[in-house]
């Protein structure tokens, strides 16, 4: 079947021949997820602008095509799971609940857009079902087999602790900014944008107080939060200040690789201005 045009720029902006072969195999599931994550970082620059992006699958795809911007994890996964699909490939939604606290753990508020990937056999994972996740951030680099087990991914340390029929239970890396996520049942559209309408409106939305960009590399992980940048690694983490346009700027750019082609100048600074503020009211009070 021909590629449609959305698809065909997804897979260029990614950095992807969008003519050649890409049949549905895990070696091909690893080269996307891998091409997306280089290329499209997690991040919630329309929100904090003032124009939340479409949680629309379809919609999230052609943005990145065209802008090179997805957001946050609603957008990035939707955005893989429309082109994987379109590529053959047999995929599934779950409910995700990322969580930082035990008090948390459980309580199933969703908040993370889940996909598996079934019908992929290797010698390591039989059942051929796989957990693709360009959503989360700081976390996978790799889809994990749905297997329990550690597994490490360029020094950071990972773990499946429980599959389920129904779900599973992740265990993130320490260095990251969350502890783990609990995957259950099939969220459904309307859930999912709800939960974007929530998370999306200031003052309380989760992604409506502080810019996030945050670029997962096989090795370590770039991060620009409010104006603060960091570099995590396996064995700790840098951090600058970001107190001039300028640097954050570049920062934004230039080290986490997000597009900012298409954002007016003057926009973003007052955007700066308003995170500086906030930035030195962090500071007084860290």
């Amino acid at each position: 079947m021909p590629r449609s045009e959305a698809t065909g720029a997804y897979l260029r902006r990614v950095g992807l021949d969008a003519d050649a072969p890409l049949p549905p195999t895990y070696d091909t599931l690893l080269a996307l997820h891998r091409a997306h994550l280089d290329a499209v970082p997690y991040e919630n620059l329309g929100i904090m602008l003032g124009r939340p992006p479409s949680v629309d699958p379809g919609a999230s795809l052609a943005r990145v095509g065209s802008v090179g911007r997805a957001g946050y994890c609603f957008h990035q996964n939707g955005a893989l799971e429309v082109a994987l699909r379109e590529l053959g490939f047999t995929v599934e939604r779950r409910h995700g609940h990322v969580w930082t606290s035990e008090d948390d753990r459980h309580t199933g508020v969703l908040n993370h857009l889940v996909l598996v990937v079934t019908g992929l056999p290797t010698d390591d994972n039989p059942g051929g079902e796989w957990w693709p996740d360009v959503g989360l951030g700081d976390a996978l680099g790799d889809p994990l087999p749905l297997v329990v087990g550690e597994y490490e991914q360029g020094g950071f340390d990972y773990a499946l602790t429980e599959v389920r029929d129904d779900g599973w239970s992740f265990l993130a890396d320490k260095t990251g900014s969350f502890t783990g996520v609990e995957v259950s049942g099939v969220p459904t559209d309307a859930e999912i944008a709800e939960r974007h309408a929530s998370l999306s409106t200031p003052p309380d939305g989760r992604f409506a107080t502080v810019l996030v960009v945050q670029r997962r590399m096989p090795e370590h992980v770039d991060v620009v939060r409010g104006c603060l940048s960091h570099r995590i690694t396996p064995d700790g983490q840098t951090e600058v200040e970001l107190t001039s346009y300028d640097a954050w700027r570049s920062a934004i750019e230039d080290g986490c690789g997000l597009s900012l082609a298409d954002i007016d100048d003057a926009e973003l600074r007052t955007l700066f201005d308003r995170q500086l503020v906030a930035h030195r009211r962090f500071m007084e009070t860290r």
